[in-house]
């Protein structure tokens, strides 16, 4: 794989050119707009080392059986196809581009269940499990559902393991601490909860839980632990695994509501996997900066290896970026947009794309043309994604959780199929 930063008059032909691939691959492995490329944009190269030209009969089940592969995997190196997995005589198919993997990494995608189908499918052959955000529940241990039916059937006809969230999302959108502090404090209740999380997993098919409280109080660190603990020994003997997601914090006495009752060594040691959130430096009401600067990551990263095993540990990666009006305004609030959007900006803008050396992140300045008001946009693209991987590499870390997949973001998907084999739970 080659990460190629676009320069002044570069085109798609003279890229390919460069490389010796075919300008007809590289636009659609990075579904590039056919409008032109953006000073400063990457794009992702890669080099075909096996093909195959489709024959007449020929299905991707067969064309995988004779290399030795899945049809998931033809479908992670041919992306034009993962939309409906048709193909045609005379068409040439990636089997496998040059460069080694670094090893296996599990992939988990969260989405909410309205995500678009065509972005799903899309993705799901990138994905190891996919996570369904989210299940409430009320005090007394009954569940509040979702819509969740759909998406666990495609994804697991895509061989992506179903995780079914617990959260203390109200409807107002925040975490209730009052929430958790009640179910926290109430065994009864939380034996009646955790039944029915175990027959709503067993009749729909879900793989593993993921529980996502925020905000705890600091007095319920303990007991959050213990509730936990419940969960693995009761999911664990029926074949469910438990992951429990982590504020990003840098020590054990780091202050702060987000954090206290975030015990990561507590935690860590009463899950079967932690998803540290390693993301929203840059938010939605902050002040501009990267979403997930890798300086900042990787001091959760450092300390987090040292609290839990690091085969436990998947670290969060954002598939978006955010778009600030400037001045900044306390109180004002940015708009998320994902990287392929963010793009379209800078080109619809005339924008150059610029990259921070320290957080490792693309940003950008442009002026609104309808209010004459200046913007900054930071995001996500293919050497951000790479650096973050190179940082899971770095601390041996089991895999990554990306929040989330409701956008498709071709680059980092191909970034990561490029350095790593993805670990298929099913």
């Amino acid at each position: 794989m080659i990460i190629h930063t676009v320069s002044k008059g570069d085109t798609v032909a003279s890229i390919a050119r460069m490389y010796g691939v075919s300008p007809l691959l590289l636009a659609q492995n990075n579904d590039i707009e056919p409008n032109g490329l953006v000073e400063g944009e990457s794009l992702v190269v890669l080099i075909p080392e096996v093909t195959h030209t489709v024959q007449t009969g020929e299905t991707l089940y067969s064309i995988a059986n004779e290399y030795g592969i899945t049809a998931v995997n033809l479908l992670q190196n041919n992306p034009i196809i993962a939309e409906n997995g048709l193909i045609y005589p005379g068409q040439t198919l990636v089997i496998e581009y040059e460069g080694e993997k670094r090893g296996t990494l599990a992939v988990n995608g969260y989405a909410y269940p309205y995500i678009n189908k065509s972005v799903l499918i899309r993705t799901l052959p990138y994905l190891s499990f996919l996570t369904i955000f989210t299940y409430g529940f009320t005090p007394e241990g009954e569940l509040v559902g979702i819509d969740d039916d759909w998406l666990i059937r495609v994804a697991l006809d895509y061989g992506v393991a179903p995780v079914m969230l617990l959260s203390t999302l109200s409807p107002r959108g925040t975490f209730s601490n009052e929430l958790a502090n009640q179910i926290l404090n109430d065994e009864a209740a939380q034996e009646v909860l955790i039944e029915n999380i175990l027959d709503n997993m067993r009749k729909k098919g879900y793989k593993a839980l993921d529980v996502d409280f925020e905000y705890v109080f600091p007095e319920d660190r303990q007991n959050y632990i213990n509730f936990v603990q419940k969960l693995s020994e009761r999911l664990n003997p029926e074949g469910f695994f438990v992951m429990t997601a982590l504020a990003p914090k840098t020590s054990s006495e780091q202050a702060g509501l987000l954090y206290e009752a975030h015990d990561y060594a507590g935690l860590g040691s009463v899950s079967n996997a932690v998803l540290i959130m390693t993301y929203e430096w840059g938010y939605t009401y902050g002040p501009p900066m990267a979403v997930a600067p890798i300086n900042n990551v990787r001091r959760v990263v450092k300390y987090a290896v040292t609290q839990i095993p690091n085969d436990k540990i998947f670290m969060g990666i954002p598939f978006y970026g955010y778009d600030w009006t400037l001045p900044f305004v306390q109180g004002s609030k940015a708009r998320s947009l994902g990287s392929v959007q963010a793009v379209n900006i800078a080109r619809r803008t005339g924008a150059v794309i610029q990259f921070d050396e320290e957080a490792m992140t693309p940003f950008f300045n442009y002026t609104d043309l309808n209010t004459g008001r200046e913007h900054v946009v930071w995001f996500e693209d293919a050497r951000s994604i790479e650096a973050k991987l190179d940082l899971i590499s770095e601390f041996d870390l089991i895999g990554t959780g990306i929040w989330n997949v409701m956008r498709y973001f071709p680059q980092g998907l191909l970034v990561i199929n490029s350095l790593f084999n993805i670990y298929k739970a099913i």
